[in-house]
């Protein structure tokens, strides 16, 4: 996929876990930290690529988006909004609120894409718009339109999306948070938006026995696989916080993903009429179903390191 990016997460986890397909335990020391950045550091969502001239362009979570610069990834400076002059477009889906979220920022065909969310907290009025740049810079944006919304009409929610192009250059928007979990549908590359050919909503990954904890996908194809990156669990709580990393790998992009020992993650659709409580997370308040309340509602679950299978959890 053209353009280099990174989705960084805004405090340091305590745990990765690795579940690669045959891949042998590795000792939590052997992943390095991150390292120390400087200047205007701080950011939700952040979304990375690397510019043809070398920059380094970040997009994040805030009012109208928020953009950074870097020449190095270490120094990062303020660079405006994204929309300074607002969004409207967005307002039926924020309730007249400035803050967007979780925007996914890539570089193609000489321009930069730029997915982005709208929503309210504890919503499922949501929405997935596409903006595009020849520059990237401030004031710079083009609104492309609405990509997808969700509503109680569906069984997902259409937040925190990820474009990724499959070995044939095909274009995909991987995305979901909560309800029945990680969704896959086609994207036309010459607009960008969604395939008026192949409407389907495909199911990659969800969890049904844990209240549907599972949001921030990622794909990455490298080696002949591609790789599913997701969240479990309940984030931003300091040191009662559960939220994890967890990764499973396909052949194909629509799946199935498999951890090392090659169960595949759950993707049936969890059932729409199931009785919910909420959680608070970064983004508000999200639902969790009773049976899994004291595992992503309660401040006083421990942290664990654990390497395990994500049939299990």
């Amino acid at each position: 996929m053209a353009g280099n990016r990174w989705r960084g997460a805004v405090a340091v986890l305590a745990a990765v876990v690795v579940m690669l397909g045959g891949a042998s335990p590795v000792s939590a020391a052997a992943y390095p930290n991150p390292g120390r950045v400087t200047g205007d550091t701080g950011t939700h969502d952040p979304a990375v690529v690397r510019a043809p001239d070398g920059r380094y362009i970040l997009a994040a979570t805030g009012n109208n988006l928020s953009l950074k610069t870097s020449t190095d990834r270490i120094a990062w400076r303020n660079a405006g909004a994204v929309w300074p002059g607002g969004a409207p477009w967005t307002t039926p889906y924020t309730g007249g609120g400035r803050n967007l979220w979780a925007p996914d920022i890539s570089y193609h065909n000489g321009q930069y894409y730029l997915y982005y969310s709208a929503s309210t907290f504890g919503s499922q009025r949501s929405a997935i718009f596409l903006a595009t740049s020849p520059t990237a810079a401030s004031g710079s944006w083009t609104h492309q339109g609405l990509v997808i919304e969700s509503s109680n009409a569906v069984n997902y929610n259409a937040i925190d999306p990820n474009l990724v192009a499959d070995a044939s250059g095909q274009w995909w928007l991987s995305f979901g948070s909560f309800w029945s979990g990680i969704k896959l549908i086609r994207l036309d590359p010459s607009t960008g938006r969604r395939s008026t050919s192949d409407t389907s909503v495909r199911s990659l990954a969800s969890r049904p026995n844990a209240g549907g904890a599972v949001e921030a996908p990622f794909i990455q194809r490298r080696g002949g696989y591609y790789y599913l990156w997701v969240s479990f669990d309940r984030c931003c709580q300091g040191a009662s916080s559960t939220y994890r990393v967890m990764v499973g790998r396909s052949t194909s992009v629509t799946g199935p993903y498999t951890d090392r020992n090659g169960t595949p993650s759950p993707r049936a659709a969890a059932p729409r009429s199931s009785p919910v409580t909420t959680r608070s997370t970064a983004r508000g308040t999200r639902r969790c179903s009773p049976t899994a309340a004291a595992m992503c509602c309660s401040t006083t679950t421990t942290r664990t390191a654990a390497r395990r299978s994500w049939a299990s959890t």
